[in-house]
């Protein structure tokens, strides 16, 4: 399971550094996607085929379901990380969530998440507080 918060920096190749708790999970390689609120969802490849094919079960006269998976198939990149631990952001995914040099790389259970640090804090300051004053369940049979 991915988890925890990190800051690495996008050098000027456009190149991250996978933080080192999730290297050896990612070292085969992973997929780079578009993700919600303009952050990147990377995957491990067997977990990226698992979401891939239970999107694609989806019903196809759902224009919603034809929308989705469009663009988070379209968006998606296959990347091997080098040996140093950087991964290559295609200028797309890149310029789709506004990543310039300060990055916040969070792990969110079974993917990781790449955001715009500015863009991580504003989401942050906007959740949090909703988050610590949630009163009703939120994940049936959870919280």
């Amino acid at each position: 399971m991915f988890l925890g918060t990190h800051t690495p920096r996008l050098d000027e190749k456009g190149r991250l550094f996978l933080p080192a708790k999730f290297r050896d999970r990612l070292a085969d390689g992973l997929v780079i996607t578009k993700g919600q609120e303009r952050c990147l969802y990377v995957y491990d490849v067997p977990e990226f085929n698992r979401v891939a094919t239970q999107m694609q079960q989806g019903p196809t006269s759902s224009k919603a379901v034809r929308d989705y998976v469009r663009v988070f198939l379209s968006g998606a990149s296959d990347e091997v990380p080098d040996k140093q631990g950087r991964v290559t952001v295609p200028t797309t995914l890149r310029t789709y969530a506004g990543l310039t040099r300060e990055c916040t790389v969070i792990g969110a259970g079974n993917r990781v998440e790449v955001w715009d640090t500015a863009a991580w804090d504003a989401y942050l300051g906007q959740t949090e507080a909703a988050f610590a004053e949630q009163s009703e369940e939120v994940i049936p049979g959870i919280f």
